[in-house]
């Protein structure tokens, strides 16, 4: 028989097997059987049987995404723009809602982890970081990407431009969150924590943005995406290293055996590693004023490289025509849209 709690106990203080005050799992358990039917931690992932648990489910949803946003392009040519200013700013208020709620049921999860057994242990063994909890709250995570891809609707209902790096991103999120889910990584957490505290500041801004607010911190939106990959990068090279290492040449120096598979690891690497160049050239381009000729030069080739636009073929047929039309014009001295062209000198 246990013993009963002691008044401190009682109290709504923080602890390391509470850092909020009260224990928020229970509470979010009541609140995920009320949705499905069954308490969270009866949940299971189980590939081929749980929804968006395979490559081709994963992979048709993506395509999607793109033929979606390809063809809303086409669509919105010729029409006006949407406003949508009521469902934008609910979007952008409930994505920061999920993912301050995501947030903070991971650090309770964490942290008492953290404290008692380290970080080696958090993201490498598998009791460490693959949880019963925490494969409920990584799955969760997994389909708020799928939430997210909403970000690019709104952008060609709004007629905004659709840049590569927008969209390669929301595209690449939804599958590295697929292979890390499949893969088992126990390292997983650490780039979802961070992604997820990003994204209560990020979605925060929109939502302030679009109400018309002016925040002077925008800038810091993009730096607190490039330290978290710069983090997520040291974390999963680390775990990758000791996992190879353990496994294939164990005469090297290494801290040990790491949980995962192999194809995550290399997702992981790979995916981040992108995410990394374009943020900087995204940053470098869109906040770092030119410092003369050469650095107006390479601020232009960084905007080519993190704003390119999305493929356009029949802005491409036009660009060439009127490309053609204007070396005509500027040959023979014609006019080209009421223009007159200087001649070319021989």
């Amino acid at each position: 028989m246990s013993a009963p709690a002691t008044f401190y106990e009682q109290l709504p203080l923080p602890t390391v097997d509470r850092p909020f005050g009260i224990h928020l799992w229970p509470i979010f358990s009541k609140a995920w059987e009320a949705v499905v039917g069954y308490p969270a931690e009866e949940f299971r992932f189980v590939p081929f049987e749980t929804p968006m648990s395979t490559l081709k489910s994963t992979s048709i949803f993506i395509v999607v995404y793109y033929a979606i946003i390809f063809g809303g392009r086409e669509m919105m040519r010729n029409r006006e723009p949407f406003q949508l200013k009521t469902i934008f700013l609910i979007h952008n208020f409930y994505l920061t809602a999920i993912s301050f709620i995501l947030l903070v049921l991971f650090l309770e999860q964490l942290i008492p982890t953290l404290v008692r057994d380290g970080v080696f242990y958090a993201i490498c063994n598998v009791d460490g970081g693959w949880t019963q909890p925490l494969v409920v709250l990584y799955y969760l995570n997994y389909l708020t990407k799928y939430l997210e891809l909403l970000d690019t609707v709104f952008l060609f209902l709004k007629k905004k431009p659709l840049t590569f790096l927008h969209c390669y991103h929301h595209g690449a999120t939804a599958f590295l969150c697929y292979t890390q889910l499949v893969g088992s990584t126990s390292v997983s957490w650490v780039p979802i924590v961070l992604n997820l505290t990003v994204h209560v500041v990020m979605y925060w801004y929109y939502f302030q943005s679009a109400r018309g607010i002016r925040i002077w911190w925008k800038e810091w939106v993009t730096r607190l995406q490039i330290i978290q990959f710069i983090i997520d990068l040291g974390f999963v090279y680390f775990a990758s290293y000791t996992y190879f290492t353990s496994t294939y040449w164990p005469w090297m120096p290494n801290a040990g055996k790491c949980a995962g598979e192999e194809f995550a690891a290399f997702a992981g690497i790979g995916t981040l590693s992108s995410y990394l160049v374009l943020f900087i050239s995204f940053y470098a381009a869109t906040y770092k004023k030119k410092d003369g000729k050469k650095g107006s030069t390479t601020r232009k080739s960084l905007r080519r490289l993190s704003q390119a636009p999305l493929p356009d073929p029949l802005h491409m047929e036009s660009a060439i025509s009127n490309k053609e039309g204007s070396s005509s014009a500027t040959t023979t001295g014609a006019k080209t849209n009421g223009v007159t062209t200087r001649s070319r000198k021989a």
